[in-house]
């Protein structure tokens, strides 16, 4: 099992599976939640009826959406007698300070409000299953009610098949044909243009094929010369998604917006928005800078 600490580049597939796992949170029962500061003491408190199961991720981990989607789908076999909360590193860093953890994903269980480790890394379903089942046996022993895995929740259901055109494009992006991914993405969006998933991946494979071959010393030299230039600007940010630097991202083409005019504005524009779309809706960083740009515009 390995780990990854919290700096480094921003993986796009996991940007991408930790933006689809978030809304399957968001579909999911009552008993996942995400952890924040604001509520850490009702979830904590909640640990002296129920065990209250903490996952540590980070879109900057690959392996945490997958381990998320692998965690939930077991605990969801013991239905609302346990709670599994989430916590994302990158915008909640001072629980992953209370928690002491330093490398994601990691995971610990809450009994009677007291934290206690399980793992960090990925471990395998047969792990999981054991370390989980370890802690229900431990909330058993101080007269938690939990039933038997399997008794208190539908359990792992399958996953439905991507639409058509979506697989086309994964399966487009893996022969690293981009060309052909943003045509499929083109299709569902004209078929639904509110197609949400088709076009954040449009603008994910968008971004790649706009770096594939990007010689990133050439172009921060560019902008550094062109400091009101679109497309030098756009191209650092671009780099700078890619790296994981998100807000200077926006608030270089933010900042580029402020000074710009008239028809100058609009690819900006256009770039910022599938920049959100890359990070994803809700994301505190899109928010702010939504506002920001709307105020710009407006």
């Amino acid at each position: 099992m390995t780990s990854v600490p919290f700096s480094g580049a921003v993986d796009l597939a996991a940007l991408s599976a930790a933006k689809q796992a978030s809304e399957r949170r968001a579909k999911s029962p009552g008993h996942t939640v995400e952890l924040t500061e604001a509520n850490a003491n009702e979830i904590i408190q909640s640990s002296v009826t129920k065990p209250v199961f903490v996952l540590l991720c980070s879109v900057r981990a690959p392996q945490c959406a997958e381990l998320e989607s692998r965690v939930a789908a077991i605990l969801a076999e013991y239905g609302d007698a346990v709670t599994f909360a989430t916590v994302d590193v990158e915008t909640q860093p001072q629980l992953a300070q209370a928690f002491q953890v330093s490398a994601v994903p990691a995971m610990l269980a809450i009994l009677g409000g007291r934290p206690a480790p399980l793992f960090q890394g990925a471990p395998e379903d047969d792990q999981l299953r054991d370390v989980i089942g370890q802690v229900v046996d431990v909330a058993r022993q101080a007269g938690m009610t939990v039933p038997q895995a399997g008794e208190g929740g539908a359990g792992e259901q399958p996953e439905a098949p991507l639409p058509p055109l979506h697989q086309e494009a994964i399966d487009a992006i893996e022969r690293d044909d981009f060309d052909a991914a943003i045509a499929a993405y083109d299709k569902a969006l004209k078929e639904n243009p509110k197609d949400a998933d088709a076009r954040a991946g449009r603008a994910q494979v968008a971004l790649l094929a706009r770096n594939r071959d990007a010689d990133p010393s050439a172009i921060r030299m560019a902008a550094a010369d062109r400091a009101d230039d679109p497309s030098a600007q756009m191209a650092v940010a671009d780099l700078d998604v890619l790296g994981g630097a998100v807000a200077d991202a926006f608030d270089r083409l933010l900042d580029l917006l402020g000074r710009l005019s008239g028809d100058e504005r609009d690819p900006v524009r256009q770039r910022l928005v599938e920049l959100f779309e890359i990070v994803g809706p809700t994301d505190t960083r899109v928010i702010s800078a939504r506002q920001r740009l709307a105020s710009l515009l407006y």
